[in-house]
């Protein structure tokens, strides 16, 4: 490719000076931040641990990139902002990537990535996962008392002939239907599905081998399974009643529930038309569907708005006031629709444009490590600052985007941020609670 000498580009003068543009600044990165990822996948573990038990099929005498390389280059990459494989074909040549995946040479083209990711299979993503939970325990210093495991679907568009690909009438597109799941802000599974089966699709078999491994790490953790009502399915309830895990899952409505919660839909239509104020009573009530072998209890909510009536119901078996299960229980749940808003927007999970099965479940887990990191250096740096409880997107902005000169030699790399950086105090910060002294 030709080398072309551009001459500098002229602006017009301000105050009698000149102002002129070329391309001449030498190693200048705009992801100064990424050093910071680095140190948080360093301190957990994460990518090495993955590596680690990955069986590499490649001749080993020819090969360039590791897979631990190829994976941190990909995974920061993503944290960073680079949802394409394309964009990797400069990115190689970034000295602050170079830093945090240890190499001082170019990285992993964009078709040596697609390589790889072509490599994926179902052991790939198990390994993946198990990686994930270890994780997960290893957060944890002393055994918490417990853990609610929120369940929840959600709609993956595509927009090509993906293997697995089918309509939806729910949400009137095609798409995949991926299944994750979280312990607070913490992601523990990101399964890929297709979206032609049940919502709760293997939910049943994942509820069961977290609870075994946890168990095995905690034998006395109380375990309480959160989902919405499209996993209210017998067979999970009674899973869960024979196994001493405690749940609290939505219900849809129907005919029988809406009778039994008339008479507090009632006083709360009453209480409505004489105060013109939003009213919501609560109650409680054991119920059976004809799929059920025992009957099980109910919490019933009677909303009363200007818009109308709006009757929900949950089915649990926990112990406690149905105003409080029902208010700061299940509807707890909505931060993880957060946290999945998280993954799918600001780290690209979405992005499930291969056509073959396996590199699109590597890529849903990919953007799930990248999360992880993030996570994990919101939970163990940024507490009690003002990106306490910031986005994915927000902590990458203020972060992890920072410009900076860069010069390396034998002897050294050295990264030169700016001297007028606002976030100077708090990225210091974060690097001593990283490497404390």
């Amino acid at each position: 490719m030709t080398n072309c000498i551009l001459t500098p580009l002229q602006l017009p003068a301000i105050k009698g000076r000149k102002i002129e543009i070329d391309f001449k600044g030498g190693e200048v990165t705009s992801d100064g931040g990424i050093l910071l990822l680095n140190q948080v996948d360093h301190k957990l573990g994460l990518t090495e641990g993955i590596a680690k038990q990955f069986h590499d099929k490649r001749d080993q005498s020819k090969i360039k990139h590791s897979l631990l390389a190829m994976l941190r280059q990909r995974v920061y990459g993503i944290a960073l902002g680079y949802e394409d494989l394309n964009d990797h074909n400069d990115l190689r040549h970034d000295t602050a990537f170079q830093t945090a995946v240890h190499k001082d040479v170019d990285l992993a083209s964009s078709p040596t990535l697609c390589r790889f990711e072509n490599m994926a299979d179902r052991s790939m993503a198990w390994i993946m996962h198990q990686v994930l939970l270890e994780q997960f325990i290893a957060s944890y210093q002393e055994e918490p008392k417990e853990l609610i495991l929120d369940f929840d679907a959600t709609d993956d568009l595509i927009h090509g002939t993906q293997v697995g690909r089918f309509y939806h009438g729910y949400y009137e597109n095609y798409c995949f239907l991926p299944l994750y799941v979280f312990c607070g802000a913490q992601l523990l599974v990101s399964y890929l599905r297709s979206s032609h089966k049940d919502g709760s699709l293997h939910a049943w078999g994942i509820l069961s081998l977290l609870v075994k491994r946890l168990r095995e790490s905690w034998p006395d953790v109380k375990i309480i399974f959160r989902g919405d009502s499209g996993f209210c399915r017998h067979k999970m309830l009674e899973w869960c009643d024979c196994h001493g895990v405690f749940y609290i899952v939505g219900m849809p409505c129907n005919q029988r529930l809406e009778r039994m919660l008339a008479p507090t839909l009632d006083r709360a239509q009453h209480s409505f038309i004489e105060t013109q104020v939003k009213q919501k009573e609560f109650t409680a009530f054991l119920y059976a569907a004809k799929s059920w072998k025992r009957e099980r209890r109910v919490i019933g909510k009677a909303e009363v708005t200007s818009q109308g009536t709006n009757p929900r119901f949950i089915v649990t078996n926990l112990e406690d006031s149905p105003q409080h299960l029902y208010e700061k229980i299940y509807c707890a749940r909505g931060n993880m629709e957060n946290r999945i808003k998280e993954v799918q927007l600001d780290l690209f999970a979405d992005r499930t444009s291969c056509h073959k099965w396996w590199p699109n479940q590597l890529r849903l887990l990919l953007s799930s490590l990248a999360y992880s990191l993030i996570e994990r250096l919101r939970a163990l740096t940024l507490q009690g600052t003002e990106l306490a409880v910031a986005q994915a997107q927000t902590i990458r902005l203020k972060l992890l985007k920072i410009g900076a000169v860069i010069t390396r030699n034998t002897r050294r790399i050295r990264f030169m941020l700016s001297s007028h950086y606002p976030f100077k105090d708090l990225f210091c910060n974060v690097i001593h609670k990283l490497i404390p002294t």
